[in-house]
Order: C-alpha cells, then structure tokens, then sequence
C-alpha cells in the first residue's frame, strides 16, 4: 500500500548527495510545489514505491514550513504516502472511523521537461509528528512516478516503530492501512534501502 516515501532536508542539494553517496544512485529534480514552499528530487525504489527527497524552495519565502524542514540538521523521514485507486471511498473511511481529514484536495507538479503529474490526496488532521500517513490517488492519466525516476535502488523494509504498538495497529486497521508495525524505544518511521553501492541506507524520522 505504500507509495512514497518522504525524506526532509534543510537544502535540495545536501539531500541528494547524501542519498547518492549511501546508495550510489543520484535523484533527478522533479519540480516545485506551488504555494507549498517546497521542491523535490526523485528516486525510484522499484515498483509503484519512490522515495521523494523533499527541501524548502528557495524562491518561495514565506511559505508555511509543514515539515519543520529548514529547522533539520540531518536528512529525517517525514511522512510518507499511501496508495488508493478511490480516494473518496477511503477518505469516507477515515471519518467513519473517527478521524478527521484534509480533503481530498487536487494537487499537481510540473516537471521539468514540462509534463504536469496530477493528484488528489488528503491528510488527517491534528497528526503533526504522528507516523500515519496521508493518501494519495494519482491522476489516471500521469505516470506513477517510480516509472520515470532513476532507478537501481530497493526498498528492502519499510516500517512504523512505536512504543505503543497495539494502539498504533488498532489505529491503522480503523483506517484499512497494512503495514509492518514494530516495538521500538521511540516513534518512528524506518526505512532499508538497497542500492548499487554494498552498504545500505538506513533512514529514520
């Protein structure tokens, strides 16, 4: 169910080179987010999973900072995003079990060459820190994203640690989301990445 995942960093840049020197595989930039404050670079992790190396964008001072991401001395995961094939449905879902959302709301991004992706996605609110996620369904007409970025790079384990693991599962099963859950000392989301290079990156929030 997972679609992306959402690695934060102060600077574009710095972001990029720190997942090319752990993977081996250099992200191509995929564009801005207007209104949002932010631009992103790009990194397949096989199918219909991609990992997103988001930063702050320069030319947009003054933008809400959603993820703490000028405040960041080091790469951190996050959010990250989950797939559905009808984001109504699964935003009805959410309210029915209790929570309260953000949207849908259309999204898009132009990329360089100039093809425009589009999106809906909605949030749930009053989570700011929390490790659930937000949910995406693209536009049917725009390539999923891990088609066209750099390739080369695995997902080999993505989960959610938590100190309370039985709340937080009860949590992602009133919102129909399955994903490894493990105990851990603190909250967090973790990633495995694999790539050409022999050691492996390990990110975390």
């Amino acid at each position: 169910m997972l679609d992306h995942i959402l690695l934060g960093c102060s600077d574009l840049d710095l972001g990029i080179a720190f997942v090319e020197k752990h993977t081996g595989v250099r992200a191509a930039f995929g564009g801005v987010h207007p209104g949002r404050g932010t631009r992103n670079a790009l990194l397949s992790l096989g199918e219909k999973h991609y990992l997103e190396i988001i930063a702050p964008d320069p030319q947009q001072t003054g933008a809400p900072d959603h993820y703490g991401l000028q405040k960041l001395t080091e790469p951190r995961l996050v959010t990250w995003a989950v797939h559905t094939d009808d984001i109504v449905s699964t935003a009805h879902r959410a309210v029915a079990a209790g929570f309260a959302i953000d949207g849908p709301n259309d999204g898009s991004r132009a990329r360089p060459d100039g093809v425009l992706l589009r999106w809906k996605s909605f949030s749930l609110k009053n989570m700011e820190g929390s490790p659930l996620p937000f949910f995406i369904e693209w536009d049917r007409a725009t390539v999923h994203p891990s088609a066209d970025a750099p390739s080369g790079c695995t997902l080999l384990r993505f989960a959610v640690q938590t100190t309370h693991r039985i709340g937080l599962l009860e949590s992602f099963r009133r919102l129909g989301v399955e994903v490894r859950v493990e105990h851990a000392q603190r909250e967090q989301l973790f990633a495995q990445v694999s790539g050409p290079k022999s050691s492996l990156m390990q990110i975390t929030s």
